[in-house]
């Protein structure tokens, strides 16, 4: 079990479009501790991601300007971020969708609204990975 003290150490970088989806992350993902970079689109992300250099990211798909297809192929093409764990998120929970995201480099997929528990359990799982 991570401590709140380790928790702090690991940025999570929440990418969406939609001020709700952001502040219900940031509320859950604080309150276990971690540190949260929220971004509302790929470009802002994109802007955000040297300055903050987060451990996981979540990221919306459907978004204006950078979907989130564009905004985790970047990311995966990045010399600096392509180890990055990206979890899509997004309404939509068809099979099309999950491998789509896949063929970008996502490493999961998470469907919203999602709960405290959900959210959490995605990090855990990507935070065990990150210690191996």
């Amino acid at each position: 079990m991570t401590t709140a003290l380790e928790n702090a150490e690991m940025k999570i970088m929440v990418i969406d479009d939609s001020s709700t989806i952001r502040r219900s992350a940031e509320i859950f993902l604080g309150q276990a501790g971690y540190k949260v970079v929220l971004a509302d689109d790929g470009f802002d992300a994109l802007a955000k991601m040297n300055d903050h250099k987060p451990s996981l990211i979540f990221c919306d798909i459907l978004m204006p300007r950078l979907d989130g297809y564009q905004t985790c192929a970047l990311i995966k093409k990045s010399a600096k971020f392509h180890a990055t764990p990206v979890v899509m998120l997004s309404s939509k929970d068809g099979l099309f969708d999950r491998a789509r995201g896949a063929m970008v480099g996502s490493d999961a997929y998470l469907t919203k609204p999602f709960t405290k528990d959900s959210l959490l359990k995605t990090v855990r799982e990507h935070v065990v990975a990150l210690a191996k």
